[in-house]
């Protein structure tokens, strides 16, 4: 029998559309013989739909269509198995539910990818994907991975962070903590990924209008240093925090002053139907051309980052190198659900992508065996042993 796989992708997130493209490459490298893919759309105002059209990309082109040719499903626990239920008319006439035997998020992004599918998924016992709830938050808010990685003796550049809050309260002062670092800065939201909202700034005009384009985006910014002699260079990392493998690296292509949005999905290199590939498309040097000492320095330092925020599955580790220091490299943050989930990345290292899904499926079920074997809950029920005295119950005291 064959595993039915739940892909999970959209929701409301700045990055909708490219989790949409990282979903549709996965269902199509997926091996049909072992597993069926079941697709679980979020559209952005949070309902899911499922449906044979999720599979064609060319679909997506005209969401009203689209909606008209998928059926609106949930998510529940029934008779002890995690299901997908039909909500529209015609279908739930039928009474088949769709058993889940695995989850697969595909999504990035804020509402999605910082643990909030993760733990929807775990409330209802549905073996997933990817990072837990706390990995996933973790990698998913940049000053927190930073202070992770800070205390784990790894290399992060300084920086200081704020609320949007105290800027709009107090502008004059975060400006000028912001200045002491010395420009030219970089000024991020905390939350975002795929480069949004995420500018340089070189003077204080420039600064304000920075802060204020990553205060659109997030409660929460965050303010480093910029690395002018710059070198981008990522890693992909597979497994557990315990046991883990560490890709090839890359070195992407950057036509602005940072790598931004349309660098990584709209590059020169895109599907030839004009379409995006995602992060496949990314313009880059594969294998990044670093000596072998700095090749094995870099991928002991994204496996050691990778643990140090007790990441699974499969996670992207992004560097700054600052060649104008002796090439020294410094963490820049984590992807824990990687952009085309980083396959090109493994292709090159000699794991195709078929594999690389079975593999992440496989680190899916064994976390799920490992809690089977912990405790969650007690056999005890002490409401039934006495009264609380709350107003209205049998043995309240008025």
């Amino acid at each position: 029998m064959k595993i039915n796989v739940a892909v999970i992708f959209g929701c409301s997130s700045v990055e909708h559309e490219i989790s949409v493209i990282s979903a549709v490459q996965a269902m199509h490298s997926i091996d049909r013989e072992k597993y069926n893919p079941i697709p679980v759309y979020f559209a952005k105002d949070g309902t899911a739909y499922t449906g044979e059209a999720l599979f064609d990309m060319n679909n997506f082109k005209d969401m009203a269509k689209l909606i008209s040719l998928c059926h609106p499903v949930t998510f529940i626990k029934w008779n002890g198995a995690a299901v997908i239920r039909y909500l529209d008319n015609k279908m739930f006439k039928k009474n088949e539910d769709v058993r889940v035997d695995v989850a697969f998020p595909i999504v990035h992004g804020t509402n999605c990818e910082d643990g909030s599918v993760a733990g929807y998924l775990e409330v209802l016992g549905i073996p997933y994907v990817g990072c837990d709830v706390l990995s996933a938050a973790v990698g998913m808010d940049k000053a927190v991975f930073k202070q992770v990685l800070k205390a784990a003796g790894l290399p992060v550049l300084d920086c200081l962070t704020f609320t949007r809050k105290q800027f709009s309260a107090d502008e004059e002062t975060v400006v000028a903590d912001a200045e002491k670092i010395g420009y030219p800065l970089i000024v991020k939201p905390v939350n975002t990924g795929s480069s949004v909202g995420i500018s340089k700034a070189e003077n204080r005009g420039e600064l304000i209008d920075s802060i204020n384009l990553a205060c659109s985006f997030s409660e929460r910014v965050l303010v480093e240093k910029a690395v002018e002699n710059l070198r981008e260079i990522n890693c992909s990392v597979v497994g557990t925090a315990d046991d883990y493998e560490t890709s090839v690296l890359e070195e992407p292509v950057m036509h602005d002053k940072i790598l931004s949005y349309d660098d990584k999905y709209r590059g020169e290199n895109r599907a030839k139907d004009g379409g995006s590939k995602g992060m496949a498309s990314t313009g880059r040097k594969l294998p990044a051309d670093l000596s072998p000492e700095k090749t094995a320095e870099i991928r002991e330092i994204a496996g050691k980052a990778f643990a140090a925020f007790g990441a699974s599955g499969v996670c992207r580790i992004d560097f700054l190198m600052d060649t104008a220091n002796g090439d020294k490299v410094y963490v820049n943050e984590a992807n824990t659900i990687p952009g085309s989930l980083s396959f090109y990345l493994w292709e090159a290292t000699g794991v195709k992508y078929p594999a690389l899904i079975d593999k992440l499926i496989s680190l899916a079920f064994a976390r799920q065996r490992t809690r089977e074997n912990t405790m969650f809950t007690i056999n005890t029920n002490i409401l039934s042993e006495k009264s609380f005295g709350f107003k209205g119950s049998k043995g309240a005291k008025n």
